[in-house]
Order: structure tokens, then C-alpha cells, then sequence
């Protein structure tokens, strides 16, 4: 008995922890966890309802978004974005979890923000706060087309300048990467 609340601990506290979760007042979700709804990889090659990219790099799995890695006969990178656009200055948060070296990216309005396995990755390689293979979080605060970037409170980028409007996105380099709890706010 004592070994079947084990197991059920294990399987089910992942998902309870996962169910936990509550947008902070202001925040709307850009990702469901249950689906691609509201992403895409071009106009015409959304994913609205999908649990899987047309080509399978990106999944929904278990409450996060999971760039899945390139397999033969794939092309190493893709982009996966949101059907929306952000003209306004915004808060973005977001968590994400690193495989050993894996290498992503998220695109704000175009730039990217290299989101890695940073310590052995880089090129943010001096992170004191950063948790290997363990969700992390990331905040970008965009004011007048200025992006400050940082990870678990940590600077990445203080002055990352961004156009005027464009979507959010996130990259498919190498490895696997998930990505949970992606809420946006805009900024008055």
C-alpha cells in the first residue's frame, strides 16, 4: 500500500502542481497548456486546436509547450509564433525547462533572446540563480521598444531594442526545451 501512494504521488504531482497555477491580475495566457491554440508558423500554417506542429518540433504535453528535437530529415531550426501581434509596451513571463545544452530562443516582435541550458550553452554563462534542467523563469519589461530581460531576477539583456510591433516566438535549435506559464500583460 505504502508503495502505491508513491507511485500515484509521482505520477499525479506533477499535473497537481501544474493545475496550481493562477494569472496574476492583469496577465492573459499565450499558452493554454493543453494545445497550439493561438500559435503558428506562418499565417497560413497555424495550428488552432493542435497538440503537434504540422512537422512535429513543437508539442503540447503535460501543461508546457515542448520544442522537441530536430529529428533526420528535418530542418534544425523552426520558428513558432503567436497569431497575435504586440504593439504596446508589455510585461512577458514565462518558465522554461533546458535539456543538457539544449538551445531555443524567444522572439520578441523579432529579436531574439537566446533561452539555452545557459552554463553550458551560454552566452549567459555566469548565472548564479540559474537551475539546471529545472524550470527557470524568465521576465522581459518592454517600454518604449526597449526590452529588459531577465532570468530567475537575474539581468540577461538591459537594453534590447525591439520594432514597433511583432508576435511573440520561440525557437527550435537544439535539444529540448519546454516552456510553461507564458502570460503576457500590457503596460499602461
Amino acid at each position: 500500500m505504502k508503495y502505491l501512494a508513491i507511485l500515484i504521488a509521482v505520477f499525479l504531482l506533477p499535473t497537481a502542481l501544474a493545475e496550481e497555477f493562477t494569472l496574476e491580475p492583469g496577465f492573459v495566457s499565450l499558452f493554454n497548456g493543453k494545445d497550439l491554440t493561438g500559435w503558428c508558423y506562418t499565417k497560413d500554417n497555424v495550428f488552432e486546436g493542435k497538440t503537434e506542429a504540422s512537422d512535429g518540433r513543437y508539442s503540447a504535453k503535460d501543461g508546457a509547450l515542448v520544442v522537441n528535437p530536430h529529428k533526420e530529415g528535418q530542418s534544425r531550426f523552426a520558428q513558432i509564433s503567436t497569431t497575435k501581434e504586440f504593439p504596446k509596451d508589455f510585461e512577458l513571463r514565462l518558465e522554461f525547462r533546458a535539456a543538457v545544452n539544449a538551445d531555443s530562443g524567444i522572439f520578441l516582435r523579432k529579436p531574439q533572446l537566446q533561452c539555452r541550458d545557459y552554463l553550458v550553452a551560454g552566452p549567459y554563462k555566469d548565472l548564479k540563480k540559474y537551475k539546471p534542467q529545472d524550470w527557470n523563469e524568465i521576465v522581459v519589461v518592454v517600454k518604449d521598444n526597449v526590452a529588459h530581460c531577465t532570468c530567475n531576477g537575474e539581468v540577461l539583456e538591459d537594453a534590447l531594442k525591439l520594432p514597433a510591433t511583432g508576435p511573440i516566438g520561440l525557437e527550435a535549435d537544439r535539444g529540448q526545451m519546454e516552456y510553461r506559464r507564458i502570460r503576457i500583460k500590457e503596460l499602461q
